[in-house]
């Protein structure tokens, strides 16, 4: 079991950490005091350190570095309420982990955990625990098809090279956990491994997230701030979405790829950078290349070494796999005893096609733990997107040219179900779990998930 230690002088930060990690299986320790602390890892050989960044008498990177300097093998992660993307350079020049704000998302969270905790087991195994690994398991992905087990071995050949990588594939396969893979099992598996996706930003707000900006370049820039591109200095950086990178960010990056250097908005000086560049798509980038919609030189340079990821109906053997690890993990985060799956609902997902891929799947999983009242998964809690509500039926007869957001689609059909049987039942929740089998607390959840309005 890994042993954590949270450090703030905030009691109602410390016990929230304290609740969130120990439900995750983690041994933790709070400290209100960083002389305290110090001394307490003076005793203990913790895994893991999570820190205030603002305390009396010693901030956060003094603490750091007193980590540190007496347990250098400690992971320490930063976490403030002043988000400054200075502090986050000097946080990671000396050692830190990773760097979040408070208030931030519990799911990312218990990710950079979870992930700094695999890479400190990653970095301490020996050859011999490696052989031991099961052979469906690979730096957080899972999968015993033959086309995952190509891909494990590939990303093993390709980690420690500098040869930038694109990664192929439909939404849902799975790109960004390959480049997680890639950095956790290269020589920069100690420096940062920053994400952003190209198509969901605005091209302005994109520009100063990649590259950073210049204090009075435009109004707003009320100070100097590093862009991801600096902060991952070292690292690496994963361009998702990259073929929807308007025309005029595409000449930039190139120049980052080409000459290792870039300018932050509104800045007169190049700054150098060593960073290693992996970028993911699911459209036809050769096909935007023929079109003049993508640069070809920029194709090419990002293009070193391909690595196609499969769609799930094309690796039907690791459903299950999937299925229950899905369960488990959801089982767990809704604190309800769902062990299993039945053989025939099991059946229904072995056979469904899966346009949504993966994350279709842990969708699909999510909610029938959420709404399910037994110990197993059976097989009228399995709402897969072939449902037969009359909207999903006009919905399917008229896909529109542009396609769908399967995931929301599911969602609007879920809610408006919901909103029947509470309409039904005149706002009884109560009522309303009985009419759709589920228990009052797997209801109560889905209503505030999905923003229903109880008035």
């Amino acid at each position: 079991m890994a042993k954590i230690l949270v450090l703030d002088d905030d009691q109602g930060m410390r016990e929230f950490l304290e609740i969130m990690l120990s439900k995750e299986g983690y041994d933790v320790t709070t400290a209100d005091d960083p002389a305290k602390a110090i001394n307490l890892c003076r005793k203990t050989a913790y895994d893991l350190v999570i820190t205030d960044l603002k305390m009396p008498k010693i901030d956060g990177i003094e603490f750091l570095k007193a980590i540190k300097d007496q347990r250098p093998e400690t992971i320490v992660i930063l976490v403030t309420a002043y988000a400054s993307g200075d502090t986050a350079v000097n946080a990671m020049k000396e050692g830190a982990y990773d760097y979040v704000e408070k208030g931030g998302s519990i799911d990312d969270m218990k990710k950079i955990v979870h992930d700094a905790l695999l890479k400190k087991g990653l970095v301490a195994e020996n050859q011999l625990q490696k052989k031991r690994t099961p052979e469906n398991q690979f730096s957080g992905m899972l999968g015993q098809a033959r086309e995952m087990q190509k891909i494990y071995a590939m990303i093993k050949k390709v980690a420690n090279t500098p040869a930038n990588i694109l990664i192929l594939g439909e939404s849902g396969t799975g790109k960004e956990l390959v480049a997680r893979a890639i950095h956790d099992n290269s020589d920069r598996a100690k420096m940062s491994f920053k994400a952003i996706n190209s198509g969901g930003i605005p091209e302005n707000l994109l520009e100063s997230e990649l590259f950073g900006y210049m204090k009075g370049s435009f109004t707003g820039a009320y100070a100097d701030r590093p862009g991801l591109f600096e902060i991952a200095a070292g690292g690496t950086m994963f361009l998702d979405e990259i073929g929807e990178l308007p025309p005029v960010l595409q000449v930039k990056l190139l120049r980052v790829v080409q000459e290792k250097t870039f300018r932050r908005i509104g800045g007169s000086e190049d700054i150098k950078v060593d960073v290693r560049i992996i970028s993911a798509t699911n459209q036809n980038l050769e096909e935007k290349v023929r079109k003049g919609e993508f640069r070809e030189d920029l194709f090419y340079r990002l293009n070193v070494i391909p690595i196609h990821m499969p769609p799930l109906r094309e690796r039907k053997e690791d459903i299950p796999l999937l299925t229950n690890h899905f369960i488990e993990k959801y089982s767990r985060e809704f604190g309800k005893e769902i062990r299993t799956i039945s053989s025939y609902a099991m059946q229904l997902l072995m056979e469904h096609a899966f346009p949504g891929n993966i994350r279709e799947l842990e969708n699909i999983i999510e909610r029938s733990v959420a709404m399910e009242s037994s110990n197993i998964i059976l097989p009228e809690n399995l709402v897969l997107s072939t449902g037969e509500t009359n909207s999903a039926t006009a919905l399917a007869a008229n896909l529109p040219e542009k396609g769908i957001d399967l995931d929301e689609e599911l969602k609007k059909f879920e809610k408006q179900l919901i909103e029947k049987a509470l309409q039904k039942t005149r706002g009884s929740k109560t009522k309303a779990a009985e009419f759709l089998h589920v228990t009052f607390d797997s209801l109560r959840y889905r209503i505030e998930k999905l923003g229903i309005d109880q008035n």
